[in-house]
């Protein structure tokens, strides 16, 4: 199964590298040809803002629009902005393919980036396997709000900070960043259903 990993920018390689150790295969994806060659697509963290101007630049803004409809999208941290229908902080264009609000860099500056351990919802736990996570956020976004289609999977305190709409999934730290790779297993588990 080939999964295309956006690589503009952001730690797509360690993507890339969760995907491969779970046995698929990862595209690293700069052109917009390439999408047609995937079964689904992760959109890494990085600078939401700086990932739009890359993605018109390159001409993958229009195409991306159309995957969404089409097939699953994992978005973490930016990823996770580029997904949401509305984005503050300062508001910016998005994808729009999950009902969700966000606001950007909401737990501060890099300097307060932090490790915490999560207890997953039992949805998730049924659906990966049990047992806490432990989540990076660095500059990370908060989920302010989510539409009766998106379910959240993962919570820290009363805030979703992963998402689940449809074919989509949404989170706003970095699953790539720790040997934790149920996020990941998830989301290819989903690409198989589609």
């Amino acid at each position: 199964m080939k999964i295309g990993v956006l690589a503009l920018q952001g730690d797509f390689e360690a993507h890339s590298q969760r995907l491969a150790e779970l046995g698929a295969e990862p595209v690293e994806m700069r052109y917009a040809s390439q999408l047609r060659k995937v079964q689904g697509l992760i959109l890494p963290g990085g600078e939401s803002s700086t990932n739009i101007i890359l993605l018109e630049r390159e001409g993958l803004w229009d195409e991306l629009l159309e995957f969404a409809r089409e097939k699953p999208i994992l978005g973490t941290c930016a990823g996770a902005i580029l997904l949401a229908s509305h984005v503050s902080n300062p508001p910016q264009p998005s994808l729009a393919a999950m009902d969700m609000s966000v606001e950007r860099n909401a737990y501060g500056r890099q300097v307060d980036s932090s490790i915490r351990t999560i207890e997953p919802e039992p949805e998730f736990a049924e659906r990966t396997a049990s047992g806490s996570l432990e989540a990076v956020f660095i500059r990370a976004p908060i989920i302010r709000s989510i539409g009766p289609q998106a379910k959240p999977l993962l919570r820290d305190g009363e805030e979703p900070i992963l998402v689940e709409q449809g074919l989509h999934l949404a989170a706003t730290f970095h699953p790539e960043l720790t040997a934790d790779t149920r996020l990941h297993k998830l989301f290819l588990d989903k690409v198989r259903s589609t």
